[in-house]
């Protein structure tokens, strides 16, 4: 049979929509639960060995078998695929999982020589998986559901993980392994109101550029007059009205151009009104306070070196706030040109987590780069 390695960390991800900006540190997902925040890690893990299922067809499908950890740290996630798996750890009941339980997952699947270890996560699950394999040189590859994620080790969506893996595991296509960055944001930087990422080590990634993720790269100096003029349009655009603003240093440039203060990684919302200063109606805002202000402008900067545009770091704007607000209609997507060349053509990026609303908005959109001054670029899944 076929061996693939899952390992899931259940509380990736929790802190996206309800504003907490990520799930590290042994508190944050107690707090996130008590916001209101649902699962998801799973749930995306399953879809990935779906796409792997359904790639693989017929008689290589039955000889698939997923290496796992018991219950949420896999087998979960593999039942609900309807592939057959094979239990290697368990978590000690009655308390909840922790880094250690990942790193020890991760041991116990990899010394079942799999041919890829997929794992469930975002940044500092990365990191735990780094660690854990030490010298260890397996194949990996990250499901994205996280909240932060730089490295460089994700593919670009969960079922785009399942299509690398079943490329990988084919042997279909020529691909090949490189050495992939695993990054994770830099926090002493962003008290000095940058975001960027600290680079701790290298995994080795199947690579497929269109589906594999890059890194980020760190946020540059915006020139006031680039920034100028797109708050200029932006302001037009709206007239009187709410401004929803997604993180990064491009929109908060942004917003100083208009002159508010608003934060580096959360979602904030402004009040615009012609001839008035802006005045700042919510801070680091979650889903449910984003549905509640009802129709706003959504103002979005794509990563950079990334270029995703939806689903990174900005997961209160979600589906349903997305559908609330009018769908592409009300989407203000904001970049310099400077930015927006260094993507080299590559398509900005979108991972919201539903499928139907990621095809939807899939296409090409206009980009406002300064006062009277749009791009037409490309929005891909």
């Amino acid at each position: 049979m076929t061996r693939i390695g899952l390992v899931v960390n259940p509380v990736a991800g929790l802190g996206g929509r309800v504003g907490l900006g990520g799930t590290d540190g042994p508190d944050r997902p107690r707090v996130a639960l008590s916001l209101g925040a649902r699962p998801q890690a799973g749930a995306r893990a399953a879809a990935a060995l779906g796409e792997l299922a359904a790639r693989a067809g017929g008689p290589a499908r039955d000889g698939l078998l997923v290496v796992t950890a018991a219950g949420p740290l896999g087998a979960d996630s593999v039942a609900a695929s309807g592939l057959a798996d094979r239990i290697v750890y368990a978590a000690a009941a009655g308390r909840d999982t922790t880094a250690a339980d990942t790193a020890a997952a991760v041991r116990a699947v990899v010394a079942e020589d799999v041919g890829l270890l997929l794992f469930a996560g975002g940044d500092g699950t990365a990191r735990d998986v780094l660690g854990a394999l030490g010298d260890v040189r397996c194949p990996v590859l990250g499901v994205p559901t996280g909240v932060k994620m730089h490295s460089a080790v994700f593919a670009v969506g969960a079922r785009a993980a399942g299509e690398v893996a079943a490329a990988w595991l084919g042997r279909t296509g020529g691909v090949r392994l490189r050495d992939a960055e695993v990054m994770d944001r830099d926090e002493d930087a962003l008290a000095e109101g940058r975001v960027t990422s600290r680079l701790h080590g290298w995994l080795p990634v199947p690579d497929v550029p269109v589906r594999v993720q890059q890194r980020k790269t760190g946020s540059t100096t915006v020139s006031p007059e680039a920034v100028g003029g797109i708050a200029a349009e932006v302001a037009e655009r709206v007239g009187e009205g709410l401004l929803v603003l997604g993180p990064g240093s491009t929109t908060r440039a942004v917003a100083a151009a208009l002159g508010a203060d608003v934060s580096l990684t959360g979602v904030d919302v402004l009040a615009l009104r012609p001839g008035h200063p802006p005045r700042v109606v919510a801070r680091d805002a979650s889903e449910d306070t984003l549905l509640a202000l009802g129709p706003a402008w959504l103002a979005l900067s794509p990563i950079g070196g990334q270029g995703f545009l939806l689903g990174r770091g900005n997961q209160q704007i979600s589906p349903r706030v997305l559908r609330a607000a009018g769908g592409r209609e009300h989407l203000l997507v904001l970049c310099t040109e400077a930015k927006l060349a260094a993507l080299g053509g590559r398509p900005l990026l979108l991972d919201t987590g539903d499928d139907a609303l990621d095809a939807e908005l899939t296409g090409h959109l206009p980009v406002i780069t300064g006062r009277r001054r749009t791009s037409l670029y490309r929005l891909a899944m």
